[in-house]
């Protein structure tokens, strides 16, 4: 399954957890109820994935934490704010480049409509 493939169905999955659940939770409710949806789509996820910092010779195993990994393709980073700001997208492109991934989606579940709260990143 190609990147593209497996974005539109997060997306279509964000929007139903969105759509039954609405704005206003916390950002882990919506991570179980996601990684719920994306289960039953048959995807393979890893929630909560470390993601190591490697410098010349050393490996910082405390560095980062990626929400979704989804099929060890896509990166799925949650938030439930009111807006965007540059920390979020800095957040999901260091998540790209330090786990050498292709695609990843920030979606902002405290929005009235999903498609207003979801940005797409590419490497």
């Amino acid at each position: 399954m190609t990147e593209d493939e497996i974005s539109r169905i997060v997306i279509g999955c964000a929007i139903e957890v969105h759509k039954n659940l609405g704005p206003g939770l916390l950002e882990s409710a919506y991570q179980e109820c996601l990684c719920y949806e994306l289960k039953n789509k048959g995807l393979e996820i890893q929630k909560e994935k470390a993601l190591p910092v490697i410098y010349k010779d050393i490996k910082l195993d405390q560095g980062y934490r990626i929400d979704i990994l989804i099929e060890n393709k896509v990166v799925i980073e949650l938030k439930t704010v009111e807006y965007f700001t540059d920390v979020h997208s800095a957040q999901i492109l260091t998540y790209l480049k330090l786990g050498e991934y292709k695609l990843g989606l920030l979606i902002n579940f405290h929005v009235s409509l999903l498609k207003n709260g979801i940005k797409r990143f590419i490497m």
